[in-house]
């Protein structure tokens, strides 16, 4: 196993930091209008980042769930909309179909970005919610450890009143999918996977705004990150955010290698990044003060976006009982573990207010 991202790798984070970082700011999501397609979809298809993980059969570039990591990474880093993890995501379950005719009929459109696909999940009272599906061609909802289709997305979608300002969700009637019958038993642990990723990018913000903020704000005479109640909270920070990275590298090289051990990886990978993305951006609201809890600075935006993508698919206590149970120290046994996750959960109505 590899402890370090090769040039290649790196290369990849590179060029989607330097794409994202002149589109996205905090300050542009921080007026983004709620209607407003996702302008730098058409140059990420373009440029061929949509056909990332789909195998080259279906006219992807046949990378893995490492290399798509990274690019959502960077987009959680840049608060982007959820156009292109949804559609990855999307394409993770569609090549896990156990149907042929699946995966020829929506992975090259998926690939080539000509129909974006949408992610969601179905929950508990049966109602189906997805990221951004909005202009999307086709819906992959996520639903007990399984997905349903729904082909074409339906105009006219409602919007809910997310806790997350920077994305949308929309209300889908799953009533009319078709199921996906994905194949591979742990398909939606590469998802959780680019949750993780995607948090991680956030906690990585969020602690960089905090550090640079301690550097330059002064009380005095001297910077407030001189004092140690602040530069130990930075430090956590980096504590946190380092320790979540590792985790997600781990699971995603070990769903690209050794698919066996993936939903214990999974699991680790999806707590670790749930608890530094909402720990680090709640520890740089508080070193930014007052100023922090305004409304016009933009730290909130990355509290917001913690709290809504780690409810998304299975919540941090939900895959703490499965590693409880995947190491024999819970009550359940280690298929009920397995088949606890990912379940249908009200965790996807967290994303809305209602």
């Amino acid at each position: 196993m590899r402890f370090d991202l090769d040039d290649e790798q790196r290369a990849i984070k590179q060029a989607v930091h330097d794409l994202s970082a002149a589109r996205y700011d905090a300050a542009a999501a921080n007026r983004r209008d709620s209607t407003r397609t996702d302008e730098f979809w058409p140059e990420l298809s373009a440029a061929g980042w949509t056909a990332l993980s789909v195998p080259e059969r279906w006219g992807g570039q046949g990378a893995g769930v490492l290399e798509l990591s990274l690019v959502v990474e960077e987009l959680g880093y840049a608060l982007a909309p959820a156009t292109f993890f949804g559609n990855a995501a999307a394409g993770l379950l569609v090549a896990a179909s156990q149907h042929e005719e699946h995966r020829q009929r929506w992975l090259p459109g998926i690939a080539s970005g000509e129909r974006r696909a949408a992610f969601g999940q179905v929950q508990r009272d049966g109602a189906g919610l997805a990221l951004d599906a909005e202009g999307a061609a086709i819906a992959v909802l996520a639903f007990d450890g399984d997905a349903l289709v729904v082909d074409p997305v339906p105009a006219g979608l409602e919007v809910a009143d997310g806790i997350d300002l920077t994305r949308r969700v929309h209300r889908i009637a799953p009533r009319a999918a078709e199921p996906l019958h994905v194949g591979q038993p742990h398909a939606v642990d590469c998802v959780e996977i680019l949750i993780a990723a995607e948090l991680v990018g956030v906690a990585q913000h969020a602690m960089e705004m905090a550090v640079e903020f301690a550097k330059q704000r002064q009380q005095f005479g001297r910077p407030i990150g001189a004092y140690q109640a602040v530069s130990h909270r930075c430090a956590d920070m980096l504590v946190l955010v380092e320790s979540a990275r590792s985790a997600v590298l781990s699971a995603a090289w070990t769903a690209d290698h050794e698919p066996s051990g993936l939903p214990f990886a999974a699991s680790v990978a999806k707590v670790a990044a749930v608890n530094a993305a909402w720990h680090v951006a709640a520890s740089a609201l508080q070193v930014h003060g007052g100023m922090g809890f305004t409304w016009e600075h933009p730290i909130h935006l990355f509290l917001r976006r913690a709290s809504a993508s780690s409810r998304l698919l299975g919540s941090a206590d939900q895959h703490l009982d499965r590693v409880a149970g995947l190491t024999g120290l819970g009550g359940s046994d280690h298929r009920t573990a397995e088949a606890a996750l990912p379940a249908a959960t009200d965790g996807a109505a967290a994303m809305s207010r209602h």
